[in-house]
């Protein structure tokens, strides 16, 4: 589907008649209204290139796709596409921004095989982590304590043998994988559901910055464009088609994170997930997706090997962090959520004691309190 010579680094390339002519191609057919990422494959199947489909004429396009589609690729840019065309040149300028096309040689080979791939992939930072051994690290937006401390502890691991870290920056198991990944060699990408110059959601504000100087942040949306609610199920398969494999760290059982990992198995990618207690309502996502064929890891090790990379050295691996002894209260706690009554009834503690244990290990940061009144440990 390639119809200039490939992207270069230079700003020259931006700002050259025949590049600016290639990408306005490519943001016109984006942009066509009605026409959508499929439709827009079913034109580039058949016409070859953006610039054939505008030549086509409406009879030839109708052949492929509705007739209002037809009519809107027929007509003229619009002043408003002119402007985010401008804009989008704009935002070129800055060294570390990129916009690569399907079928240039910059596009990750991996995510070019998947059903309907993004037509334009808008990068900010690193884009040599796009070509490197990849796992996308997944769950839950409203994780407990313990479930953030092991998507960094993996992430991080994962990252020191050099494989780089895809998640979508949400709140919860994405900014704690981010987080842990910038720690390694393998870096981090960000595979965001809205325009490449936005920062969502707000409180991930400085990772996203943080990500876009040492990581790299990707988007297949329009500059500008805001975080609509559809935008993040679709995203979705760039976080699967960048990756080798995904890990879910906590779901319930109607997660979004389940769709990622379904979408992963589609595309032929190994899925891993990491159990937890019966009685968390965040690991039946995960338990299902073992029941399913799903492969239930505890360390950073197991992945590495399903994925053919070298085993990390025992102190490096960080599997599922734990405690070397278990005393007093924390032993009683285990490892599962636990209510008070049961607390007193395993420690013979007073209420007022334990209550002062309790914040103490609160404050240590080595319990969280759950609803329903329940406590569980976390390990640290």
């Amino acid at each position: 589907m390639q119809d200039t010579d490939p992207i270069t680094a230079s700003r020259s390339s931006h700002r050259s008649a025949e590049r600016i002519a290639h990408l306005s191609d490519w943001l016109r057919l984006e942009q066509a209204n009605g026409v959508g990422v499929r439709g827009a494959h079913i034109l580039l199947r058949a016409f070859g290139s953006p610039r054939a489909i505008f030549a086509a004429g409406y009879t030839a396009l109708a052949a492929h796709v509705s007739a209002s589609a037809a009519r809107a690729l027929c007509e003229p840019p619009s002043a408003a596409f002119m402007e985010l065309r401008d804009a989008t040149l704009a935002w070129l300028d800055h060294p570390a921004h990129a916009l690569v096309t399907l079928g240039e040689p910059d596009y990750p080979d991996g995510l070019a095989h998947i059903p309907d791939p993004p037509l334009l992939l808008y990068i900010r930072g690193r884009r040599e982590l796009l070509a490197r051994p990849a796992l996308a690290i997944v769950g839950a937006r409203n994780a407990t304590s313990q479930g953030k401390a092991n998507a960094g502890s993996f992430a991080a691991s994962l990252s020191r043998a050099g494989v780089c870290i895809v998640s979508g920056l949400a709140l919860g198991i994405d900014g704690a994988a981010h987080e842990g990944a910038l720690q390694g060699s393998g870096s981090t990408i960000a595979v965001v559901g809205t325009g490449a110059d936005l920062s969502y959601p707000t409180r991930h504000r400085a990772l996203a910055e943080r990500i876009a100087r040492d990581g790299c942040m990707v988007s297949e949306f329009a500059l500008g464009t805001p975080p609509n609610p559809g935008n993040f199920p679709r995203r979705n398969r760039i976080i699967s088609g960048l990756s080798a494999g995904v890990l879910v760290v906590e779901a319930a059982e109607q997660s979004g994170s389940l769709i990622t990992a379904r979408v992963a198995g589609e595309q032929g990618r190994e899925v891993f997930a990491l159990p937890g207690s019966i009685h968390a309502p965040l690991a039946k996502g995960c338990h299902k997706l073992i029941r399913e064929g799903a492969r239930l890891v505890d360390s950073a090790n197991d992945i590495l090997e399903s994925l053919r990379i070298s085993p990390l050295a025992p102190e490096l691996a960080a599997p599922m962090p734990t405690e070397t002894s278990c005393l007093g209260l924390l032993g009683h706690l285990g490892h599962g959520p636990v209510d008070i009554d049961t607390l007193l009834l395993r420690s013979g503690s007073t209420v007022g004691a334990l209550s002062l244990e309790l914040l103490a290990l609160e404050m240590a940061g080595l319990l969280e309190r759950l609803p329903g009144g329940k406590v569980q440990r976390v390990v640290v």
